[in-house]
């Protein structure tokens, strides 16, 4: 399993610009496929779905090769791919239809790991409903879930378990499938937040044990648009607020108004673009999937290494928060005496895009008492070790 830098680095654009790009956790670069069919689709022909004419077939294959294809990312049905205009869009939507079927006394439980898209909109829908929100909290030490806050959180009366697959800060990526089996056990419901994870791992849903998770494309070098996957029975039992005349089947019925045909042609290009990465002898896309990410996954973590060692050399000076055993090749560092956002313009004139901020994981700054901004660097598919290098470099420069 290898991955070929020189070919798959060739098909981004932006790259040609000599930048060195460590902000793949806010979104990543987008190669030539990706655009191509944006444009390809919105020249069509191309009209609204319908089965006459060559514009509405357009359209409408479009539609069915975006669920195909995030089916395929997900493990998950075709009828259960959800489109919308971001995951905390979708996020927002489902705590309103699902917050319908809670009343006074119930609980949900939520986590100081996650950003805020998997914080805000439950908190919020369960004020409206008086729904008590318990918490699971973040042991200091290791960045990871304290599990025994959460088996004191979980009751009976919970109705919902949210959640992040990995942390779009620290990194830490929390026992999933063991949460959503506790969940499970008192009748929960599991709404997980894969936009980072989906980043760096193959996803498999049911195996996760979750009933709902959304990612996003553009984190997974797809254009700005939002992917919630379901199982369809799941699906069928929530009823959103829509217009008259929009369809009620699923998953039509959670998407409103007219869908950006040429944005699900380019969130679908960026699927076949990383199963095509190193697809090895396999077939299906499913497989060529597994194993193009799974060689990604070692390029990425062989990077992680190689920047750990470096930022060692620089131990008094930088404090690295990332410290779960299972993580992505996401770090997040304050340093000494320093400004992280000062850090990021030095960085940024040496041609090296490290952000600085607190990056809406407001739970995780307050549980970890972390200054905000602070430097995060995320590595993605098409870094070098020659990146690495210039980060490290530029690092010490400024301190």
């Amino acid at each position: 399993m290898a991955v070929d830098l020189t070919a798959l680095r060739a098909h981004f654009p932006s790259l040609d610009h000599g930048l060195a790009f460590f902000d793949g956790p806010g979104g990543t670069q987008t190669p030539r496929p990706v655009a191509d069919a944006i444009t390809a689709t919105l020249t069509g022909p191309l009209s609204n779905r319908g089965v006459v004419s060559p514009s509405e077939l357009n359209a409408e294959r479009a539609v069915a090769e975006f669920r195909a294809a995030y089916a395929d990312l997900l493990n998950m049905p075709a009828d259960g791919i959800v489109h919308g205009r971001s995951a905390t869009q979708l996020t927002y939507d489902f705590s309103r239809h699902l917050a319908k079927g809670w009343k006074a006394g119930d609980e949900i439980v939520l986590s100081r790991l996650d950003h805020d898209c998997n914080v805000r909109p439950w908190v919020q829908a369960a004020e409206r409903a008086g729904v008590t929100v318990r918490w699971i909290e973040i042991d200091a030490r290791t960045t990871e879930l304290d599990l025994d806050s959460f088996e004191r959180a979980l009751s009976p009366r919970t109705r919902l378990v949210a959640v992040t697959a990995a942390s779009n800060v620290l990194g830490t990526k929390p026992p999933v499938r063991r949460i959503a089996d506790r969940a499970h056990e008192v009748g929960a419901l599991v709404y997980v937040d894969g936009v980072h994870y989906a980043a760096h791992h193959l996803v498999d849903v049911p195996a996760m044990g979750a009933d709902l998770f959304v990612c996003s494309p553009y984190k997974l070098l797809g254009p700005h648009c939002g992917v919630l996957a379901g199982a369809p029975e799941l699906l069928e039992t929530v009823q959103p607020d829509k217009l008259l005349p929009s369809p009620d089947t699923v998953p039509e019925r959670f998407e409103f108004g007219t869908l950006p045909y040429e944005i699900l042609a380019g969130a679908t290009a960026s699927v076949e673009f990383i199963a095509a990465i190193d697809p090895g002898v396999a077939t299906t896309r499913r497989e060529r999937l597994a194993h193009s990410l799974g060689s990604l996954h070692e390029h990425e973590q062989a990077l992680r290494t190689r920047m750990q060692d470096g930022l060692h050399t620089l131990d008094d000076l930088v404090t690295v928060h990332s410290k779960a055993a299972d993580r992505t090749p996401t770090l997040l560092m304050t340093l000494e005496g320093r400004d992280a956002r000062e850090a990021q313009a030095h960085l940024a004139a040496r041609g090296v895009l490290a952000p600085a901020g607190s990056f809406y994981a407001y739970e995780p700054f307050a549980a970890l008492k972390l200054e905000d901004p602070a430097l995060r660097v995320g590595l993605a598919p098409y870094n070098t070790a020659e990146d690495v290098d210039r980060l490290l470099d530029g690092l010490s420069s400024f301190l």
